[in-house]
């Protein structure tokens, strides 16, 4: 099974910007950028939202190009699309993810600060 993904030159910067106007997806965004490269089952993602949520805010960020989902036999693994993003609008992912860092309302993994990529 193949999910649609926009090709690099389909992703639009407001529906990048809309996209990351929500708490949660903007921390698992930063979650992927503190992993960065390695693919990550959903399950990793499950201190941010409840499955049904979760699978609403991954499949919003897959849809504006932010992220990468692989179907792996039942799993999918999700990987940010830094490099489409980076070559479309350079500097954007890092500015936001930095401005992310210092939120505190945002939603972290286990009770700890996300770790953000400098």
């Amino acid at each position: 099974m193949t999910l649609p993904h926009p090709t690099a030159d389909q992703i639009s910067l407001a529906n990048v910007l809309a996209v990351l106007g929500d708490p949660t997806r903007l921390a698992i965004v930063g979650y992927l950028a503190s992993k960065e490269g390695v693919p990550l089952n959903c399950s990793r993602f499950l201190d941010f939202a409840s499955k049904t949520n979760l699978s609403y805010h991954l499949a919003k960020l897959r849809e504006a190009g932010v992220t990468r989902t692989e179907a792996v036999g039942t799993s999918r693994l999700i990987t940010l699309r830094r490099d489409d993003l980076d070559r479309r609008f350079p500097g954007l992912l890092d500015s936001v993810i930095a401005a992310a860092g210092d939120d505190a309302s945002l939603p972290a993994v286990g009770g700890h600060e996300i770790e953000v990529r400098a």
